[in-house]
């Protein structure tokens, strides 16, 4: 009884701080500078939700400060219980609804919808964006909620669950649909956000899109086929050339099977631009291959690079290595006694690979096909670097947004096609796979071994991994190469110049300055990656918690729409973020929070699917056990789930915070002078010709990258599947005993 109190206490001083001890609206100049403490609480901008709603005149806060009132009469003459518990969750649920529909109803300049000026008369002042205050009492309105449904039985009564499950549910309802639902809406909106469809019908009918005039005459193709063909023909390449990787380095005896592995972090830690501009560097017209072929047989200099030609070559060596990544796992996961049962019934190499192995190989095949497709769709670097006039959707958003004639209905036009691309290919491959069974790994030993590839494959897999791996590496090594270079093509002499305009200290006044170009926009990049990582790995892992050892109503659902915000492309993120929070109720453009809330949601399911993986392979006894002797979830989260998942953690920190220092896509869009990300800045840099410093802070990035990554390998080290270890529990082992269990919570 106590301890449902006392949760109903804390949520109701939450509460009450937030409508009286802090900012109810948003403070221009941050909330973290903490200068509003000097006009506290008397400031129009900075005053708390009581004195806005007792000296500033808006009255409709009263409503708020009505429904934490008669939550605090539920709590003192109300016992604990199922009544009680209904009221709370009423309460909740009402408070929550309030704060959304307010939110919407008045802007700056009063109401937003005319019904609210004809049912209350016109507003004396408007209200900004909601701030700090604001969000806290929704979040006490949102554990209230919780609370209630707790007391009435529900999830057995674990408050934890209740309160984690919702708090997802919002946070990606604001940060996932909201944004994604502001575009549509967007898109039949004027500039001053009356509806206005003349601009969606305008556009969607515009022959620039969808014009099919290159099938019949060998003209331009609209931007929506270049860009469907292009990610197709990509994700397939792609596919082909990760398989072939994964067969050579699984089935085959090619001697440098481990340089293979490491091709896989090359994309993981390169700039997504970087590709284009190496190739630039060997086949523009004044690259190194063209030069030399222009000297030895007079060969004319050419443009072919500039187009689908070498976007799709500087995708291939983007996306070949994730491919390879996941398909390597897939390879080695068919079961070798399949294919030797093949084998004994008289089926040679080539026709148990076909037949047995390949098709087994189908999901990861898909998986690798779909990640290839919707990277395809949503890669801005590459096309921005090498499409020329050939632009593809991701590019026509970004000059819809900041060309020179602004057209945001345009943009999201262009931002829907390619949302729609994205999700057929995502509902294809779940409906082709849905119903199949792939399984091979029975939780038997299985000491079996691989066959060798047919000698027609293994030579055919060589062919195609060799000379991709070396044209991989000449790559890179332009990029390396690139930055010590005056001006490619015109003075081909060494120089550090490049490093020393973007990286330069000195010492002035006994301090250390960092008088660099790059050195801001490098320290800023950083800070949102360190900010953003490490929750991007806790929501992952929370929700992954919830998925694999909760069960509750619409709990397949909630893992699908999670899994979803997946096949948006960061394009589509990018714009719908500016169209989402550019206004109230909640404006965070041009802040480092709108930058941290695209990180994490951006890369969350990478960190659900690692967690889940993780959590599957922990026996729910283990919790089961820590629940019986009476620990909460949250205790037994902390004390035996949390230490037995470090290596998922160290994984989703790293990828986290990678991620966060390589993505452009949606960071081109929501970068600001103060925030301004570091692949933003390189971007800048080659929009004006400036190759040498770009190519330098580009490798800078990777050398940066590269330490994370080999402080993580030597923080977990590397984990080995052998063939020979069998993976079948021995017979007789033993459960842990409760007395282990009880120590782990203590």
């Amino acid at each position: 009884m106590e301890q449902r109190n006392r949760r109903v206490d804390m949520t109701l001083g939450l509460g009450l701080a937030g409508f009286v001890l802090l900012p109810w609206y948003r403070i221009e100049e941050g909330f973290y500078a903490f200068r509003w403490l000097a006009r506290f609480p008397f400031g129009a901008d900075e005053a708390p939700g009581l004195v806005q709603m007792v000296a500033e005149g808006r009255w409709w806060l009263a409503v708020v400060a009505a429904l934490l009132l008669a939550a605090a009469a539920v709590r003192f003459f109300s016992p604990a219980g199922e009544a009680r518990g209904r009221l709370l969750t009423a309460l909740g649920v009402a408070g929550m609804g309030f704060l959304v529909l307010q939110g919407f109803a008045i802007t700056f300049t009063g109401w937003s919808w005319t019904i609210g000026e004809a049912l209350f008369g016109p507003l004396s002042t408007g209200q900004p964006a909601m701030g700090a205050g604001a969000v806290v009492v929704g979040l006490s309105f949102l554990f209230l909620f919780s609370v209630g449904l707790a007391e009435q039985g529900v999830m057995r009564g674990d408050f934890f669950v209740i309160a984690a499950i919702a708090l997802l549910v919002a946070l990606v309802a604001v940060f996932v649909f909201y944004p994604v639902l502001s575009m549509f809406v967007g898109a039949v909106q004027d500039i001053d956000g009356s509806f206005e469809p003349s601009g969606f019908l305008r556009n969607i009918q515009d022959p620039a899109i969808w014009s099919l005039d290159c099938v019949v005459s060998g003209a331009r193709c609209g931007v929506a086929w270049r860009t469907l063909w292009l990610a197709v023909m990509t994700a397939t390449g792609s596919t082909i050339l990760g398989l072939a990787f994964a067969l050579v380095a699984t089935r085959t005896r090619f001697p440098f099977k481990k340089g293979l592995r490491l091709l896989t972090v090359l994309p993981i830690i390169t700039p997504p631009f970087v590709i284009g501009l190496a190739l630039i560097l060997l086949f523009g017209r004044a690259g190194v291959v063209t030069t030399f072929l222009s000297d030895l047989f007079g060969i004319e200099p050419g443009r072919w690079l500039y187009g689908l030609t070498g976007i799709w070559i500087a995708q291939m060596l983007s996306f070949t290595p994730i491919s390879f990544l996941v398909l390597i796992g897939v390879v080695e996961g068919v079961s070798p006694s399949m294919e030797e049962a093949s084998q004994t019934l008289r089926a040679d190499r080539a026709r148990t690979f076909w037949r047995v192995s390949l098709p087994l190989m189908k999901p990861g095949l898909a998986n690798a096909f779909l990640i290839g497709f919707i990277e395809s769709m949503a890669d801005f670097g590459n096309p921005l670097v090498l499409g020329g006039s050939h632009g593809v959707l991701s590019t026509e958003i970004f000059f819809a947004v900041v060309g020179a004639q602004t057209d945001p209905s345009r943009a999201a036009v262009l931002a829907i096609i390619l949302l729609f691309f994205t999700l057929s290919a995502f509902l294809a491959q779940r409906l082709w796979l849905t119903g199949k069974n792939f399984a091979t790994v029975t939780g038997k030993g299985d000491s079996g071994i691989h066959p060798a590839l047919p000698r027609a494959l293994a030579v055919g897999v060589n062919a195609l991994v060799i000379p991709w791996t070396i044209f991989t590496l000449v790559v890179y090594g332009m990029i390396l190469v690139g930055g010590f270079v005056n001006t490619w093509g015109l003075d081909n002499s060494l120089t550090l110049a490049h490093y020393a305009r973007a990286f330069s200290v000195s010492l002035q006044d006994g301090s250390i300055a960092w008088t660099g170009v790059a050195w801001d926009s490098f320290w800023t990049t950083m800070m949102i990656a360190l900010i953003a990582a490490p929750l991007t790995a806790a929501v992952g892992l929370l929700t992954a918690y919830l998925i694999v050892r909760q069960r509750f109503v619409g709990r397949n659902m909630f893992e699908f729409a999670l899994m979803m915000s997946f096949a948006i492309p960061g394009t589509v993120i990018g714009i719908s973020y500016i169209m989402a929070f550019n206004m109230p109720p909640l404006e965070m453009t041009g802040t480092a929070l709108i930058l941290v809330a695209c990180f994490v949601f951006r890369n969350m399911p990478v960190g659900v699917r690692g967690g889940v993986a993780a959590m599957s392979q922990i026996d729910g006894s283990l919790d089961e056990a820590s629940l019986t002797l009476r620990a909460s979830s949250w205790r037994t989260i902390r004390r035996v789930v949390l230490p037995l998942l470090r290596p998922a953690i160290v994984a989703a920190l790293v990828y986290s915070f990678v991620r966060a220092i390589t993505s452009i896509s949606a960071v081109v869009f929501l970068v600001s002078a103060k925030y301004n990300m570091a692949t933003a800045y390189i971007v800048g840099l080659v929009e004006n010709g400036e190759y040498g410093v770009a190519i330098a802070y580009s490798s800078m990035l990777i050398v940066v990258m590269l330490v994370i990554i080999a402080g993580f390998q030597l923080a977990v080290g590397e984990r080995r599947l052998r063939r020979e270890t069998r993976i079948a529990a021995p017979a007789g082992v033993r459960p842990l005993p409760a007395e282990s269990i009880k120590e782990k919570i203590a």
